[in-house]
């Protein structure tokens, strides 16, 4: 009598994971308003953007520090909103998405973009969550080493990634419950201290080298960051209603407190007497308590677990085939970022590294919106999910217009940020620029659609071309 073949423990796990990730073709959402809500709420509720908003003073008033936060967050949040009801609409991620306006060989550009921009996010977060640790650490033990612990975080964070992702997505947004309810008690130890007149009379410090524009910029560029996972998460809403409310609610909410309490927190270290250093979490542990510490590590452990993981899936992503599975992927992305976190120089460059994520993904945000909002008529077919042929298969599989516009946006928003500075910051330039010059050439080469088809989720399209899906 034969024995079937056993297959060995690293099979069955990459089995089990390509089996219930949530790539390979669209998804039909089954969440509602509050839960997408809550997840937006979650996601943002980071130390990441609790530390930008300790950017901005004492550089500029803290008064201006807030408006520029507000005003930026509702526009960057816009576009982050159209983008995700992308992904409600069609039941694609992000990146799959671009395969429309890029083409689906083209669209590998702005993927590889997405892994790069995503791994130093998971960098950025493993270090401050390892600085963090370290320095209770240090407080109690003595003992100093923030590259040792920042590599043991994202150590935990990979294991995360690929054994408990799904957990941690369900255990995030009650996190984001008690994150609330700490922010609550920083921002009323801060106005119990001082007043609110206390902190708009902080003197400015123009030797910190920021301006009202400069922090616009900023502040909409974090917006862009988040923006390449929104379809993925709008996706899983059950409406077009659910996605952009929760979305949008949950987004601007997180993102306004979170910033809004990083440059409180600051002001407050300034106005007890201490030394306003930007982007360092051990000013504002110190000046608030080690509870703060436990707060940033778990929500950089969860935040940061579901970026590793959008990372692993923009790459599997890529093609319909199943060629490039997600346990491989995630070991070799696992890696890279492990040994990255090494790197805590990047935190000295963190306001560069907004930037390159503005002038990377701003045009190619700017190019998916007027292709799938105007140029197609809010409609992409089930040629998207083709590996090659089609209606976006363009030349040879490459929207080379796409392209042009994407690396004409880059550059514009590089000369606007360093060469000649614009009034208005570079981000909406950049923005209005590629969506003209894009639309532009899709009106002239009369590839505007207008015949207004009715929406249909792509798993309710009648596709004459399904076997050719997989291919």
């Amino acid at each position: 009598m034969t024995q079937a073949p056993q297959t060995s423990a690293y099979r069955r796990l990459s089995d089990h994971l390509d089996k219930n990730s949530d790539g390979y073709g669209p998804l039909r959402g089954t969440l509602g308003t509050a839960r997408m809500g809550m997840i937006w709420l979650a996601a943002n509720l980071v130390v990441t953007t609790l530390l930008t908003g300790t950017l901005f003073v004492p550089g500029i008033s803290w008064g201006l520090a807030v408006g520029m936060i507000v005003l930026g967050t509702v526009i960057g949040g816009s576009v982050l909103v159209l983008v995700g009801n992308m992904g409600t609409r069609t039941g694609l991620a992000t990146m799959s998405l671009t395969k429309g306006s890029f083409g689906l060989r083209g669209s590998f550009l702005p993927v590889a973009a997405n892994v790069i921009i995503l791994m130093g996010w998971s960098w950025v977060q493993a270090m401050l969550a390892g600085v963090t640790v370290n320095f209770l650490v240090e407080q109690a033990t003595g003992f100093s080493s923030p590259v040792l612990f920042s590599v043991l975080c994202q150590l935990l964070v990979v294991c995360l990634a690929i054994f408990g992702h799904t957990g941690i997505a369900r255990v995030e947004p009650w996190l984001a419950l008690v994150i609330l309810a700490f922010m609550a008690y920083i921002f009323t130890t801060a106005f119990l201290a001082y007043s609110p007149a206390d902190f708009a009379s902080i003197p400015q410090d123009a030797a910190a080298g920021w301006t009202p524009v400069a922090a616009l910029d900023v502040v909409i560029a974090t917006a862009i960051s988040w923006t390449v996972l929104s379809a993925e998460f709008n996706r899983l809403a059950r409406s077009q209603s659910a996605g952009v409310v929760g979305s949008g609610v949950g987004y601007i909410l997180s993102t306004v407190l979170a910033m809004t309490l990083g440059a409180t927190a600051i002001g407050y270290v300034v106005l007890d007497g201490g030394e306003a250093v930007p982007f360092d979490p051990t000013v504002i542990v110190a000046a608030f308590g080690a509870p703060l510490a436990v707060v940033i590590f778990l929500s950089v452990m969860a935040t940061n677990t579901m970026v590793v993981y959008g990372m692993v899936a923009s790459v599997v992503n890529m093609a319909p085939s199943r060629r490039v599975t997600f346990l491989p992927t995630a070991i070799v992305l696992g890696a890279i970022s492990i040994l990255g976190s090494t790197w805590l120089a990047l935190l000295n460059q963190f306001t560069a590294f907004l930037v390159v994520i503005g002038a990377l993904f701003i045009p190619v945000f700017a190019v998916m919106l007027v292709d799938y909002y105007l140029v197609r008529s809010r409609h992409y077919g089930r040629d998207i999910l083709r590996a090659r042929g089609g209606e976006y298969w363009y030349w040879g599989g490459v929207n080379i217009a796409a392209v042009l516009v994407w690396l004409i946006g880059a550059v514009a928003s590089l000369v606007l940020t360093y060469q000649v500075p614009s009034p208005i910051g570079a981000t909406i330039p950049t923005f209005v620029l590629s969506a003209l010059l894009y639309l532009a050439w899709a009106a002239a080469t009369g590839r505007i659609d207008r015949t207004r088809r009715p929406h249909a989720h792509l798993l309710d399209l009648q596709d004459e071309s399904r076997a050719h899906a997989d291919r």
